[in-house]
């Protein structure tokens, strides 16, 4: 027997008075004395398809009350019919439904809206929800964009360890593994990653262009909708190329990955335009704005200019010195009220950024007096990403290629490069330029959808519960 997807029904538009068999699962039944509709789903679509059964054209129509359970599994078989009161455009007159697996009476997912935190608790199940269906497919196929633009760009994918000695940017939060004492695996502690940045780097100063894609970890008990303790990195490396080249290469990158997202999956976007019409918005200005460059120190300047204006920042923060945190306020403030586009804020102060990134020349240090205490007024190559309505997206920047000034900045921070001895090498066999961006996964998902992020990970890993 041939079984047809309800996806190919709706994009192959197969003709009126055309017999088929479809399977799925029940998602509501409505019953009449001689009639009964059922709406079903296989998964291959966002939409479902309607199965008519009438009482003298289908077989054995009396069981139909009692086994088209919401939740159930069933086959049917019979007559497609065109036609617009269905929302897959075609309805099935059925000769024949026929029970594949019953559902239990208290199958959770009834005909009615369920709040986000319900379906969150029935995590198992919440895929079968129109809601999540659409994320998850989105989900696929955002990944399948992100591995074809790299892919079509020459990168190599690069599958970096899970497993490592060393926390990469020396912030903490990470997960340490437990060893017997009596017979360790290994000569260190071993940690799960935060980043595979470092062992990308290698990886580029042979292939010139390459990218992770792969799980990370921060142990951190923070229960924010950004946070997760488990989640996806995706994270270039590029050997050759300064800051410039590499924002050059992000503005490419997301505009790519947005593009194929609003060009296969249209059911579901639309899905969220109906709820949030502002992310077409959003989604139009990642795909056609130019992508502007602010440094850092031009910025508390337009942010001191605010506050004399009157502008109040939800962060309670009134005066902006150099070394002072640009939150989120401060930057949806940038890039919604002063430019009205994505900007790379660049060229940041040294001690706000990691001990590896490359230090700037001097003049592009910042020799005022207004500066945070503990802050040198030197800069590096750095840059974030802020997109209206989010904030920050994306890290990246240029690597140091100067093996003191990374000895000597992890000294001054107290960091011991005594795991990552082959990192500060590699500076000493040819590392002229690196640089690269990590983009959190789950983030740009939060970017398109306006999601908390534990509504996209199947099986969110957040503070306070592992049930799954």
């Amino acid at each position: 027997m041939i079984v047809t997807e309800i996806i190919d029904i709706i994009k192959k538009q197969i003709p009126d008075g055309s017999k088929v068999n479809v399977h799925g699962w029940v998602k509501s039944t409505r019953h009449g004395g001689k009639i009964s509709f059922i709406e079903l789903n296989d998964g291959s679509s966002l939409k479902n398809l309607q199965i008519v059964a009438k009482i003298e054209e289908t077989e054995d129509y009396d069981q139909i009350i009692k086994f088209a359970k919401t939740g159930s599994s069933i086959m049917a078989s019979g007559i497609l019919k065109q036609t617009d009161k269905s929302e897959s455009g075609f309805e099935l007159i059925s000769s024949k439904v026929s029970l594949l697996k019953s559902s239990d009476e208290d199958y959770p997912l009834q005909k009615k809206e369920h709040s986000l935190e319900f379906l969150r608790d029935i995590a198992h199940l919440r895929p079968r929800s129109k809601t999540f269906n659409a994320i998850f497919k989105i989900r696929s196929k955002l990944a399948f964009a992100i591995h074809q633009y790299f892919n079509e760009n020459d990168f190599i994918w690069t599958a970096t360890p899970i497993l490592t000695s060393s926390d990469a940017e020396g912030a903490g939060d990470i997960f340490t593994i437990q060893e017997s004492s009596e017979s360790p695996l290994f000569d260190k502690k071993a940690f799960l990653t935060v980043s595979g940045q470092l062992h990308g780097e290698a990886f580029a100063q042979a292939f010139k262009k390459i990218y992770t894609f792969g799980p990370t970890f921060r142990s951190e008990h923070s229960h924010t909708f950004r946070h997760a303790n488990e989640f996806w990195m995706i994270e270039p490396e590029v050997a050759f190329c300064d800051l410039l080249q590499l924002q050059i290469l992000i503005e490419d990158f997301i505009k790519y990955i947005t593009k194929y997202v609003t060009e296969h999956c249209k059911d579901e976007l639309e899905f969220f335009f109906k709820e949030k019409p502002f992310l077409k918005e959003r989604i139009d200005t990642l795909l056609t704005a130019e992508y502007k460059r602010v440094d850092y120190i031009e910025a508390i300047k337009i942010l001191n200019e605010a506050v004399k204006k009157g502008v109040k920042f939800d962060d309670g923060v009134t005066e902006f010195k150099f070394g002072t945190d640009i939150g989120t306020p401060e930057e949806r403030y940038l890039c919604e009220k002063v430019f009205n586009c994505p900007i790379f804020l660049q060229n940041l102060p040294l001690e706000m950024k990691a001990f590896y990134m490359k230090q700037n020349p001097k003049e592009k240090w910042y020799d005022g007096n207004d500066k945070l205490e503990g802050f040198s007024g030197i800069t590096v190559a750095a840059n974030d990403l802020l997109i209206p309505g989010v904030g920050e997206v994306i890290g990246g920047s240029q690597r140091e290629d100067e093996k003191k000034k990374i000895e000597d900045e992890a000294a001054k921070r107290g960091i011991d490069l005594s795991s990552i001895k082959w990192y500060v090498d590699l500076r000493k066999y040819g590392y002229y330029s690196s640089s690269g961006f990590g983009l959190g996964f789950e983030r740009m998902l939060m970017v398109l959808l306006e999601l908390n992020i534990r509504d996209t990970i199947p099986f969110p890993r957040t503070p306070g519960t592992l049930k799954f």
